[in-house]
């Protein structure tokens, strides 16, 4: 009998918890190495043999050491990243250790926001106008030949995280002054009034065997900067911006060098000209619990098959997603200032599933009938905002220090 799988989960975040208990559930050993300030929080420790706690996994010499410590007793065979900032830093180890898995090139180019638009831009994808920000004369002919506003953007945080919105060059100065060293880690790009969507897949030997189009409600960057309710809901098969995005998607995803993994690519749909343009990809689960509502969806969790995926590869094995299903759903989350928000009048038979989060309220509705789904996203918003929407200042960097 083959000996069990014994995993190590590398989060600074507290995510992924159904990916530990799937894991978990199919015989291996469980290992995670997380920060010492989530001690206490939500994750299933009933899956897991082990936990080992660390101030900071931000520097990756000393969790290289850490892990190489581990193996002295342990016999590690899979290192598994459950957030954004462990996806290059669980390849490093990987390299390291001469471990399987997701090489250091391969993950790079999705944790750096600039290398994934270079490389795309070089296919012939089409993506917002950039500059790296880098030799000063190549910025102000930049900024000479492409109007402003621009967004000057950290390039590898996660998501909408320490992007700042600069309406003249001036602005940009002033805030690469205040960068100092740190200037040649952003990029700069022009701003497009667009509405934005993602793309969630799963990929086998370079082959997509699941993809789910969905459509945010307000650009997530808007959100994150000004306050408001996060929405999001998945497409209709059989639209053409679902065909559109899919389409593009798996041309983005090949580009891009992904052969064995989950993908949460990102695209815009500009206002004026209805063009699709690239954003940005990573090669992990979506945030916001956008892997329930694709569960509730679809039938298909994308950390389960993250698990299932990696499983197989190990083993040799062909890996097939579950046949699933194809109905319609959306989620809404805000930030509450009630700590634990009463939800329970939001009572429509299409409510599948509550936020038990302090202070944030959200809810995900699933139907067979997408506009629907669409109605109790607009209707369930405007309800939260009166109810329980606070805001909060964004974050510089999702970082720990």
């Amino acid at each position: 009998m083959a000996e069990p799988i014994t995993v190590l989960f590398l989060s600074s975040a507290v995510k992924g918890q159904r990916c530990i208990e799937a894991f978990k559930s199919a015989g291996c050993n469980t290992f995670l190495l997380t920060e010492e300030r989530w001690r206490d929080d939500a994750w299933p420790y009933d899956a897991l043999d082990g936990v080992h706690y660390m101030h900071s996994l931000n520097n990756r010499q000393h969790v290289i050491n850490a892990v190489a410590w581990m193996n002295r007793g342990l016999r590690i065979d899979l290192i598994m990243p459950l957030d954004e900032y462990e996806i290059e830093t669980a390849a490093v180890v990987r390299e390291h250790l001469q471990m399987p898995g997701m090489s250091v090139s391969a993950a790079h180019v999705f944790n750096d926001k600039l290398a994934m638009r270079v490389r795309a831009a070089a296919a012939g994808i089409d993506v917002p106008e950039f500059s790296r920000v880098l030799n000063y004369d190549e910025l102000r002919e930049f900024m000479q030949r492409v109007p402003g506003p621009w967004l000057l953007k950290p390039r590898n945080e996660a998501g909408a995280m320490g992007i700042k919105r600069c309406e003249d060059a001036d602005r940009v100065w002033r805030a690469l002054e205040q960068l100092g060293d740190q200037q040649s880690h952003y990029l700069l790009e022009k701003f497009v009034p667009s509405d934005v969507f993602h793309v969630d897949s799963i990929v086998s030997n370079g082959e997509i065997r699941f993809s789910c189009a969905s459509a945010y409600g307000r650009p997530p960057l808007s959100v994150s900067h000004g306050g408001g309710v996060f929405t999001t809901r998945t497409l209709p098969d059989d639209s053409a911006e679902s065909a559109a995005l899919r389409a593009a998607n798996a041309r983005v995803l090949e580009t891009l060098g992904l052969r064995n993994g989950v993908a949460h690519v990102e695209f815009l749909r500009t206002v004026a000209d209805k063009r699709w343009l690239f954003l940005e990809a990573a090669a992990r689960v979506g945030g916001a619990n956008i892997s329930d509502m694709l569960e509730h969806a679809t039938g298909i969790n994308p950390w389960v098959e993250w698990a299932r995926l990696e499983m197989a590869m190990l083993r040799g094995e062909a890996y097939a997603p579950p046949a699933g299903k194809r109905e319609h759903a959306g989620i809404l989350v805000c930030l509450s200032h009630v700590e634990r928000p009463d939800l329970s009048g939001y009572a429509d038979p299409e409510v599948v599933w509550r936020m038990d989060k302090p202070f944030h309220a959200g809810m995900i509705v699933a139907s067979a009938n997408p506009e629907r789904v669409g109605q109790l996203l607009d209707s369930y918003a405007e309800r939260l905002t009166a109810e329980f929407l606070t805001r909060a200042q964004p974050l510089a960097t999702g970082r720990s220090h």
